[in-house]
């Protein structure tokens, strides 16, 4: 055994002490060591929970013969720091939780890890921490929030903030405004829609790494706490047979959860976090991958926040499994991979059940193909990212309004002068000029609650959260702080996206473009020390995932 390292032997005496010290006896020390990482905090409501499942996770390994010992991870709600300079934090998390995850795991010599988590940064930060240390692991993730209802109309977090846009376009009043915060999110769990949050915990049941049900199964549901069990039940099989994290992320579960991801029509941050998870598989992965795959997949279940099914809803179709099985059907799905299941992709998928129609048969798409495109031009050499599930355009033209940082939108719109057909651009957001590539979700929801989401186009080289919908064209590489071409777009300048043909381009003669980045002198660093000051200048773009440029293996764009 992996612990044996620090509680076998004479010279290990010490080191048995402490352990003891701990109220463990040699009965406990003499089984399996399993390090239970758990991001349970009072500051997120998709974690506020995670101590209950954590509980019976460690019941679940003590009734299978290990020793669990639990420690805790940060965590930062994506949704309380939108919108001001919080949001710069959540990516930089990520790569600290999974440096904690890699320093404790090897500090402590565990035989095994469970992970009990949730939301955005910290589900990928874990899987990442778990690939550096590739011990036998598994993952638990704490489950969709349910749906608030008010006034009849079931509601979650988007409708929180696209109420703004609505309360200041004089479409509600601050009365229901009032009504819609307290009824939007009713109790624990990640936001109802498959946002990032959810959308990262069905990429980790896609990919193998938790057992079926666990990127779906409601917050507040006993049969969660049920399979939380079952986890710490399974990670000492998983021990025992030696499989461990990089037996089951490769180049094909990773392509199974891209299928997954647009079939579903989920976050586009599930890009910059499979990049991200990539590179620490050591799996080169490339941006116009996932646009070969959204070609060839169709969009299958209208999810919020473009359509009106939540995940609790696709919980009851079936869940990732049921997916998954449509999948197959047409050979979208490499079936011979490995799971913590202990048995393959398609030995699963022999008992998951399609019920009823949320998720689509093949003859009857929402469209014939996934709901992320992936877009090259001159205003994005390296790519830029839309989720186009919703869309009623495919193309848009419109002249440009030019902000270098996401408060100055945000003000714009609040006093009305962001007008439909215009081009919004907001820049020097992306991984360093952020730094920490913000989110956009609170002017993405206004615009939208002002009606304008179908009529302004928004782009940037930060970020979207989960719940964007619209026009909305992210991760506009190289960013505005590496000299990219979005650094030098001016108010009036048009814009042209067609997402048909995969474009993204200044109207602008080539020539002007090279003669104003010759001219162009950046900006100064928003930080000049702490971690927002070394993350910004470590970081690589986000058409390689937004992963730190001092590890060891690089993704080949």
């Amino acid at each position: 055994m992996i612990s044996d390292t620090v509680k076998r032997g004479v010279q290990r005496a010490p080191h048995r002490a402490l352990l003891k010290a701990l109220g463990l006896i040699d009965d406990e020390l003499n089984r399996p060591i399993i390090g239970i990482a758990n991001s349970w905090n009072e500051l997120i409501p998709g974690h506020i929970h995670l101590n209950r499942l954590a509980e019976a996770v460690k019941a679940g390994v003590r009734m299978a013969g290990g020793t669990p010992l639990e420690f805790n991870t940060i965590g930062i709600c994506d949704g309380i720091a939108m919108g001001h300079e919080g949001m710069r934090s959540p990516l930089i998390s990520r790569e600290i939780i999974a440096d904690s995850i890699e320093v404790v795991a090897k500090a402590h010599a565990f035989d095994g890890m469970v992970f009990v988590c949730s939301c955005d940064k910290i589900e990928p930060g874990m899987v990442m921490g778990a690939l550096r240390v590739n011990i036998p692991s598994i993952f638990i993730t704490g489950g969709p929030m349910l749906c608030g209802v008010w006034r009849g109309k079931r509601m979650s977090l988007d409708s929180a903030f696209e109420s703004v846009g609505a309360y200041l376009s004089g479409k509600i009043t601050e009365n229901e405004l009032k009504e819609i915060e307290e009824y939007a999110c009713p109790g624990v769990g990640s936001c109802a829609g498959l946002y990032t949050a959810n959308t990262m915990a069905c990429m980790i049941e896609a990919m193998g790494l938790s057992l079926p049900g666990s990127g779906t199964i409601p917050a507040v549901d006993a049969r969660r706490v049920r399979l939380a069990k079952k986890t710490g039940m399974q990670i000492m099989e998983l021990v025992k047979n030696d499989i461990k994290p990089k037996d089951i992320v490769n180049e094909w579960s990773i392509k199974n959860a891209i299928t997954v991801d647009v079939a579903l029509g989920g976050s586009t941050n599930a890009v910059l976090h499979l990049m991200a998870i990539a590179n620490e598989a050591e799996v080169p992965l490339k941006l116009e991958t996932f646009d070969e795959i959204s070609k060839k997949t169709p969009h299958l279940v209208d999810m919020m926040p473009a359509g009106k099914t939540a995940v609790e809803d696709l919980d009851k179709a079936g869940g990732i499994p049921a997916v998954m099985k449509r999948l197959s059907e047409k050979g979208l799905i490499k079936k011979d991979l490995m799971t913590v299941t202990g048995k393959t992709v398609g030995e699963n998928l022999i008992t998951a059940e399609i019920i009823g129609d949320t998720i689509r048969p093949f003859e009857k798409p929402i469209r014939s193909t996934g709901a992320l495109a992936v877009l090259f031009g001159n205003l994005a050499p390296d790519g830029a990212v839309i989720k186009t599930a919703g869309l009623k355009k495919t193309y848009f033209e419109g002249e440009a309004r030019v902000f270098d940082c996401e408060e100055d939108g945000i003000a714009a719109a609040s006093n009305g002068k962001i007008k439909a057909g215009q081009a919004v651009v907001i820049r020097y957001e992306g991984p360093k000029g952020g730094p920490g590539m913000r989110e956009m979700l609170s002017l993405t929801s206004m615009l939208v609650g002002m009606g304008l989401g179908e009529e302004v186009a928004l782009l940037t080289d930060g970020r979207f959260s989960g719940a964007t919908h619209g026009m909305m064209v992210g991760h506009i590489s190289p960013e505005a702080a590496e000299g990219g071409p979005i650094a030098v777009v001016q108010d009036g300048d048009i814009i042209r996206i067609d997402i048909l043909n995969r474009r993204l381009d200044l109207l602008v003669e080539n020539e002007e473009i090279r003669r104003r980045l010759s001219g162009w002198k950046g900006k100064k660093p928003k930080y000049d020390r702490g971690v927002f000051y070394r993350y910004s200048m470590s970081v690589t773009s986000a058409s390689t995932g937004a992963v730190l440029s001092d590890l060891k293996y690089k993704i080949k764009n």
